[in-house]
């Protein structure tokens, strides 16, 4: 997958629900349900992570499993084996083309002179890099996902820091603070303050 353009990490089926909720979480997830474990394992994968992450998860499958293969909830698409990466690039692709709309076809959000970088996790604000601490990024990465959209602060919580997070909403302000002060300038503004709500992302306003 390294010649497609992923960096991939392998992790036993009965590890996969942990990794879901892992720092930094996948872009995608992928289980092979050939054996007893890989099959076990997808009813468990937690779908809150997974909505936290909006990450889609494709099943490998082998060629006898195929004429009576029904794909358990929380899976996106499945493979039979053996298949190319080529083709799991493709899928994968497709699947987060569909989960971000605004993703162009060479995996980078792009929202005017903003553009995110998926696969090196680099920003640009008019061609200039703008370096962002991890959770500033997947804030951004968030907010350009789900443009035009109010988000309450607890709603901000749980999607980009998880349902696991014990902190405070001040958190949110804290991180929203410092991502205005590196994204927005005299020409460029997108994050709004709703009042008696939260935050909601527009295109340069």
């Amino acid at each position: 997958m390294g010649e497609e353009g992923y960096w991939t990490a392998v992790c036993p089926p009965e590890e996969a629900a942990t990794a879901l909720g892992d720092e930094p979480r996948p872009d995608a997830v992928v289980v092979e349900a050939t054996s007893a474990n890989g099959a076990a394992c997808l009813p468990t994968l937690p779908q809150d992570a997974r909505e936290t992450a909006a990450t889609p998860t494709i099943a490998l499958i082998g060629k006898a499993q195929l004429p009576t293969y029904e794909p358990p909830q929380g899976i996106d698409d499945f493979l039979v084996l053996p298949a190319r990466a080529a083709e799991l690039a493709a899928r994968i692709r497709q699947l987060l083309q569909r989960r971000h709309p605004h993703l162009d076809g060479n995996n980078r959000l792009c929202c005017g002179d903003l553009v995110m970088n998926l696969a090196s996790r680099e920003v640009f604000l008019a061609g200039r890099p703008v370096t962002l601490a991890y959770k500033e990024y997947e804030l951004l990465r968030f907010f350009v996902s789900n443009r035009d959209t109010a988000f309450t602060r607890e709603a901000l919580l749980n999607r980009v820091w998880g349902y696991d997070f014990y902190g405070g909403t001040r958190t949110v302000d804290v991180h929203i603070r410092r991502l205005r002060s590196k994204i927005e300038d005299a020409r460029h503004s997108f994050i709004e303050t709703v009042r008696n709500v939260g935050y909601r992302f527009r295109p340069n306003r």
